[in-house]
């Protein structure tokens, strides 16, 4: 095949407006093709970096407008037993990776398998007022919810939501009818992963720069840098190579701009709540130790006498498996009724990862009906 005759542009390619228009004239029929296709990922690569704001895949209400928090209903209308609230992470993203996609959702998991009250907490970005919020502002409006609805509650965490959770459970252990802690760090200094060395081996001062610099808030785009930078190949490259290779595949389009809209859109945490998180509970592993106040009580693991499933992933590098499943000789739960499952993947994979949600959270779901009245 000939090569296309190069032609002189008519004006400077190094004019920015009749750039386009020179380069068109020079690459000629064969290079205009892979300059357009070029466009094209530039332009789904501008999407991809900034994207939309993350959506519900589920129909739901807001049942609660509080502070910290809108209570999402995702019930039937003539839904009965104990409902079960998914206690979702409050770490940097939003809530809505409790109903990812359709197809890919928790809450449509559960709900599909039989669990008819289902609600889930949409945390809120940190806004200037909410800067002094701490861990006790978070309980006590988790405190609210729970007896709005009846004061009886079957509690699904996931990552930072299972810490939160068991912190609840342990200061108001009448009110748990069951509990499911999926990815949560329980025993912080457990295991030997990534995050277990940044909280110990950088020093409280710089997270304090980082709120100083956030004027009293950890900003989401802080953390999620930090998120990235433990897979740098990933995050930098790999997903911009595999977005070039891929982007004639609609469904793949489709796939990554939901995942993207939900990862690029963090939310910013109120600061005095996340040095008590790094200092207190990472840090310190407080909690573990039985010495974390809340509430205006001392918490022991050993208040959680209910029945408990822990879940982790094999390949999780946030939180070890070994930080989850510690809580089994922390809590007060009788040894048979604690249930243990290691799955394969990661962290994220735990509340959306196809695989489990089509093997695993079924399970779930009918132990939340055996053992919580769900």
């Amino acid at each position: 095949m000939t090569q296309p005759e190069s032609k002189t542009p008519i004006h400077e390619s190094s004019v920015p407006f009749f750039w386009p228009l020179a380069a068109g004239v020079e690459m000629g029929e064969l290079g205009l093709d892979l300059f357009q296709r070029n466009m094209k990922f530039v332009d789904l690569a501008g999407k991809v970096a900034h994207p939309p704001d993350p959506k519900w895949a589920t129909p739901n209400t807001i049942r609660l407008d509080l502070d910290t928090m809108r209570l999402r209903d995702f019930s039937a209308d003539d839904a009965k037993g104990i409902p079960v609230l998914i206690d979702a992470p409050f770490a940097g993203h939003s809530s809505t990776i409790a109903d990812f996609s359709e197809g890919q959702s928790l809450a449509r998991t559960l709900l599909d398998n039989g669990i008819g009250r289902l609600l889930v907490t949409d945390w809120k970005s940190a806004t200037p007022e909410m800067r002094n919020f701490d861990i006790d502002k978070y309980l006590a409006e988790i405190n609210v919810v729970v007896d709005d609805l009846g004061g009886r509650v079957n509690l699904v965490g996931l990552c930072q939501g299972g810490w939160m959770s068991a912190m609840y459970a342990c200061r108001f252990p009448d009110k748990v009818e069951s509990l499911v802690l999926a990815g949560s760090p329980i025993d912080t200094d457990a295991g030997d992963g990534p995050i277990r060395d940044m909280a110990h081996h950088l020093p409280l001062s710089f997270y304090k720069t980082l709120i100083k610099r956030g004027h009293g808030r950890m900003p989401g785009r802080y953390m999620l840098a930090g998120w990235k930078n433990m897979h740098p190949d990933k995050h930098y490259l790999g997903k911009y190579l595999d977005l070039y290779a891929q982007m004639d595949d609609l469904d793949y389009i489709k796939r990554t701009k939901t995942f993207e809209s939900w990862y690029e859109n963090p939310l910013d945490l109120p600061g005095v709540y996340y040095i008590q998180a790094i200092d207190l509970l990472f840090k310190q592993n407080l909690f573990a130790k039985g010495e974390f106040i809340a509430l205006g009580q001392k918490l022991s693991l050993k208040q959680i006498t209910c029945p408990t499933y822990l879940l982790a992933g094999e390949n999780d590098d946030i939180t070890t498996r070994e930080q989850v499943f510690a809580a089994r000789d922390l809590i007060g739960t009788p040894e048979e009724k604690i249930t243990e499952k290691l799955v394969p993947g990661g962290h994220i994979g735990l509340f959306m990862g196809s695989h489990t949600l089509a093997e695993e959270w079924p399970v779930i779901a009918n132990w939340l009906k055996e053992n919580g009245g769900a």
